[in-house]
């Protein structure tokens, strides 16, 4: 199952999580990250462009999972996050115009759906650069 039919089956507004709730909760079950609950609650202060209206929760909780999935230590090691960090915000910004909160809020945000249609399309974003990079590490 990939993390945008997780999100299609309506993981978003049962769970009453935020949007980088979302992102982080879904794809530690849909790509199996095995994180505990208790590590789960860091992506909390991210949603809603971590309270300010800045960078997308969805986005920045992403960045966590892509962390989390390829890089061994630390950074300074895998310095290809950088490269597959700046393909997620050239995506966003490709699809949405922006990757600022208060901007995507401006123009996606409903009462009723809140953020869905920015969640589901970070969602789809998220599973093609691990989709990618996954092919990419097994052709090496």
């Amino acid at each position: 199952m990939k993390l945008k039919e997780l999100i299609v089956q309506g993981f978003y507004p049962a769970n009453d999580l935020n949007c980088a709730e979302t992102i982080l909760y879904g794809a530690n079950q849909v790509y199996n990250l095995g994180l505990p609950k208790d590590c789960l609650r860091l992506a909390a202060a991210f949603g809603g462009g971590m309270g300010t209206k800045n960078v997308c929760g969805g986005l920045t909780a992403s960045l966590m999972v892509l962390g989390y999935l390829f890089v061994k230590d630390h950074a300074h090691q895998n310095p290809e996050i950088k490269e597959i960090s700046q393909e997620l915000f050239d995506l966003y910004t490709k699809n949405f115009g922006d990757f600022v909160c208060k901007t995507l809020k401006d123009k996606y945000y409903t009462e009723e759906k809140k953020c869905f249609p920015v969640v589901l399309k970070g969602a789809e974003i998220l599973d093609y650069i691990i989709s990618k990079e996954k092919r990419k590490r097994e052709r090496q």
